[in-house]
């Protein structure tokens, strides 16, 4: 299945015969014709400008911005994802912007001026996303870390329930009564071993010469049996037990902590319980916030883009500023045509940036300006006559 997939497009009215904005939308829209795309105007408001010097590093930084905003969203679409057990169709019904759909936020996309006032400086703007972004983040990361402890705490707690007897809770399972109590002898001490089935008559045959004249002879009592394991008390000298269970660890039987306590098998029950609706709770609180964080994951992503858009435009373009933005969306088989496109027709407003072939292409290859654009901040693979992004959202 195709991804959709969106360019922002900021291009000089000068593309136009009549310097018109609207000529100029126009004229994009005629590049990237229907069969490949749809375009639609992208408002890009007015920012306070600041030195040369200034946006250059402000170009720099809303790049590692960007970057980080993109793995955020990532973060978040996962964490939907892990947490609906990858149910693609209730994952969707998640990730909406502001209880609309993301392409529909896009295509009617205005900017924040509430939460992002567009006459502060753009390093100031800078920093309000990043915590915004990073306040996400960390938001996810807590609320998800709690519900994957609280989801592990209850597995453990259904699983000495329901497992085998290398597993489970052995409260019900085992008699007090059949047991050496842990105070009854100075020198000797009881351990319970899970012992595979299929190794049973090993155990019988070997377990007295375990740890040589240290295991009490015939003291193993099968306790209980499952499909899996039967479970066996052996009594050994105190002064050799630690000896004992890594022994018994070498061949594979498991040893089993077990301490006797009044009314254990409720307590057990009790907690499990407890657990079950404490998991419940976190899952709608994760749910919640990861699909609130998706939100606003999506839009500080989009405000962050805007200005690059706008930094960017400044840098290619020069003031005053004459320029519009178009959202062009297409889908992940189309787009290299689309952006084929838009080389063709739009490749003059590199200047003499980039060498030309025998038709006028630009040669992206040129070495003669591989140094001027890598120090301006672009790898020859990414530089573009126009001021071009794309992106996917997942």
């Amino acid at each position: 299945m195709s991804k959709q997939t969106y360019f922002l497009v900021s291009l000089p009215t000068s593309i136009s015969p009549s310097n018109d904005k609207d000529e100029a939308l126009t004229a994009l829209r005629s590049t990237v014709t229907n069969d490949l795309a749809t375009t639609v105007p992208f408002a890009i408001p007015s920012f306070k400008i600041g030195t040369l010097d200034a946006l250059v590093q402000q170009a720099d930084d809303l790049a590692k911005l960007e970057q980080s905003c993109q793995t955020i969203v990532g973060k978040v679409a996962d964490a939907l994802r892990s947490i609906l057990e990858g149910d693609e169709d209730k994952i969707a019904e998640q990730k909406n912007v502001n209880d609309r759909p993301v392409d529909t936020y896009l295509s009617s996309f205005q900017w924040n001026k509430v939460k992002y006032r567009a006459d502060k400086p753009i390093s100031e703007l800078i920093d309000s996303l990043e915590k915004e972004i990073s306040s996400v983040d960390n938001d996810i990361k807590s609320k998800f870390n709690q519900y994957n402890t609280t989801k592990t705490s209850l597995a453990s707690a259904q699983r000495s329930q329901t497992g085998n007897l290398s597993q489970k809770s052995l409260t019900s399972v085992v008699n007090p009564k059949n047991l050496l109590a842990p105070d009854a002898s100075e020198y000797l001490q009881q351990h319970l071993l899970a012992v595979p089935n299929a190794q049973v008559r090993d155990y019988l045959k070997s377990y007295e010469s375990l740890v040589e004249h240290w295991v009490v002879p015939r003291s193993s009592v099968q306790l209980a049996k499952d499909d899996e394991f039967t479970l066996f008390a052996v009594t050994v000298f105190k002064k050799h037990s630690q000896e004992f269970v890594h022994k018994c660890r070498e061949k594979r039987w498991t040893p089993r902590e077990w301490k006797f306590r009044e009314g254990g098998r409720e307590a057990e029950q009790a907690e499990a319980d407890r657990l079950e609706k404490e998991e419940r709770r976190v899952w709608g609180e994760a749910l919640r916030l990861g699909r609130t964080g998706y939100s606003d994951a999506i839009m500080a992503w989009v405000h962050v883009l805007v200005l690059r858009v706008f930094v960017e435009t400044v840098l290619r373009y020069g003031l005053p500023l004459s320029f519009v933005c178009g959202l062009v969306k297409t889908n992940s088989k189309l787009a290299q045509k689309a952006k084929a496109k838009l080389d063709d027709n739009f490749s003059h407003l590199a200047g003499n940036a980039l060498g030309r072939d025998k038709k006028g292409r630009p040669l992206k290859e040129d070495s003669s300006t591989m140094g001027d654009m890598q120090a301006a901040g672009h790898g020859m693979e990414d530089y573009n006559a126009y001021v071009f992004y794309q992106f996917e959202i997942v």
